[in-house]
This record gives structure tokens, sequence and C-alpha cells, in this order.
């Protein structure tokens, strides 16, 4: 059983992660753009590709898949997951499942004025968020909202483009100066990360781990520590259930005032996952488990509490 892990980067612990659990039962392929993606030197064995927006993307990845038994596909960035879940059938042709939630599902999760429309609808704690800006400026006029809001992008990822403004003038340059921007009340609360497993045959959430942020850099987690709280346990269960999630997602949620509101999702694995990982949530292995057409068990809230992570910086050298 063979797995190909696309554009790693510098996960370097997310392929580590799975040539652990494929130990004598298969091989990790890996691939990037760059030759200089310190991950792709952990896999058993590594493919550089075009970028994804090139018109042979797609058909190496598919050749790659076919010509080395690949069982099951991911990707470990934004843009790409898309792609995989666009072009499922294709890769299920050539014997790869995509490890990927229905596109449906996926666009939503990168279009955040979408998935905010989708949480006020199903009744969850939601951001109030704006795409309008005189209905936000009403809003302000009403006290519904008040300044200082966070200006960002509707599709955008890795806090790039965020800013946090306290005037009307401030929303109106950033509005001109960047296309498909939203606005969003700023919440004072305690950042959350969920890391998430929604098992591929039954469609239950079978694993899930929260952690309290305490440090971010590049909109990653960079320090954080681990906590379970059966309120939001089952609070994510019931949003990933009325979704429809497959797989491996990421969730960033605020507590205020003792209640939880859902921010965004990841449909992938997220940066701090090896905190999972270290505290006793194998999500590789459970994925490897599906793909031997088995059902996981249910492990939610099985790990340990107060796990600190802190990320630290480390070197490759390829010689």
């Amino acid at each position: 059983m063979n797995i190909l892990i696309l554009s790693c980067g510098t996960r370097n612990k997310i392929v580590q992660y799975f040539k652990k659990e494929l130990e004598g039962m298969g091989k990790v392929y890996a691939t990037d753009c760059s030759p200089l993606a310190p991950a792709l030197y952990d896999a058993d064995q590594y493919f550089i590709v075009p970028r994804i927006d090139h018109q042979d993307y797609l058909s190496t990845i598919l050749a790659i898949c076919k010509n080395n038994d690949v069982k099951a596909v991911f990707s470990l960035i934004d843009p790409e997951i898309s792609l995989l879940a666009k072009h499922r059938e294709e890769f299920l042709n050539v014997g790869t499942i995509p490890i990927v939630s229905d596109l449906e599902n996926v666009e939503m999760c990168f279009d955040k004025f979408s998935l905010n429309t989708f949480l006020v609808k199903n009744g969850f704690h939601s951001i109030k968020s704006y795409i309008d800006q005189e209905e936000f400026y009403r809003n302000v006029d009403a006290g519904v909202v008040d300044f200082p809001v966070f200006v960002k992008p509707v599709m955008g990822s890795a806090s790039i483009n965020i800013n946090k403004v306290t005037s009307k003038e401030e929303v109106e340059l950033l509005f001109k100066n960047y296309k498909n921007m939203m606005i969003q009340e700023f919440i004072d609360g305690v950042e959350i990360g969920a890391d998430v497993y929604i098992d591929l045959h039954s469609g239950e959430p079978v694993a899930i781990f929260t952690k309290e942020k305490l440090a971010m850099r590049a909109g990653e987690t960079d320090k954080s520590i681990s906590f379970k709280d059966e309120k939001l346990f089952n609070l994510i269960t019931d949003f990933v259930k009325v979704i429809g999630f497959r797989g491996i997602i990421d969730i960033d949620i605020f507590k205020v005032n003792g209640e939880y509101i859902i921010s965004e999702v990841n449909p992938r694995f997220g940066g701090g996952y090896p905190h999972a990982y270290e505290s006793g949530v194998n999500i590789p292995k459970m994925i490897v488990h599906n793909l031997h057409n088995r059902v996981n068990e249910n492990v939610i809230g099985l790990y340990e509490e107060r796990i600190r992570m802190m990320k630290y910086n480390e070197i490759k050298i390829i010689r």
C-alpha cells in the first residue's frame, strides 16, 4: 500500500508519521515543485513536479499514481485540495483514492463568507460578517457591530492581507486596493484549534483533538496546549456531520464568554497537527485502517491534556 503526499513543503513530520505507519506495508511518495522542499527528503521516493497551475500538472500527478501503484493521495496546501476534489473520478480511475471532502464542501471552506452563511443558517454561533460595505455601515450606525473589525480576503489563507481596522476610511481603502474582501467583527477570545478525522467509510467523526493556541506565526500554530471539553466535542461532531465532511479537517474556533464560535475550516492536515499526534491522536494510522477497508473506532477525547507543543527551527542538509 503506497501513499502520495502532494506539495509536502516543510511538513516533514507528516511524511515521517506516514512512513512509520506503512513500515513493511508500503511506501510514502512525496511531491513538490521545488527541490528545496525539505519534506521531500524524508519520503521513500520523491518527485519534482510542475506548479499546480501548469497545464501538465494534473496529468503528471495521475501518471505518478498509476505508475507507482498509489493507493491514496492527499495534499497539504489549500489550492490543490480543490483540484483533488474536482478530479476525484480521474484519480479513482487509476486506482487512487483522493483523501478529501466533496468539492462543494471544500469550496465552501475556502469561501469564508459562504461558510459563515452556512453557520448562521444552521444555527451555529458565528462571527458577524459582511461583504456589502453599506450593510456593514448601517449595522455600525445601529449598534449591531462596532470598530475595530477585521478586513480580510473572502478566499485567503496563511493570514495574508488580514488587517485590523478602526475606521470607515481604512475599510474603504482596503476594499479599493484589494478584490473580493470581507469584513468581520473583532472577536476578543481564546483561540482554539481542532484536528478532526471523519471516517472515510462510516462518515462519522472518530477523532477530535483540541488545543488552545498560545502563539501563532504566519497563520499557523506555533505554541499550544491540549485540553478537553465535552461541550466542544459535541459542537464539532454536530458541525461536521451537518456538512458531511470526510477525512482530515482542521477547525479554527474562538471561545468567548463560555461559548464556542466556529471561525474557519481547513479541509486538510493543519500546521499544528503534530501536537495531536504526539498526544496520542494517530490520524495516519486511521487513514491506513480505512484504506484496508476497515471502519475506525471512536477515540474522541482519548488523549492527554495539558501537553504543550512548541515549534522550533531545524535544518536538513542534502549533498
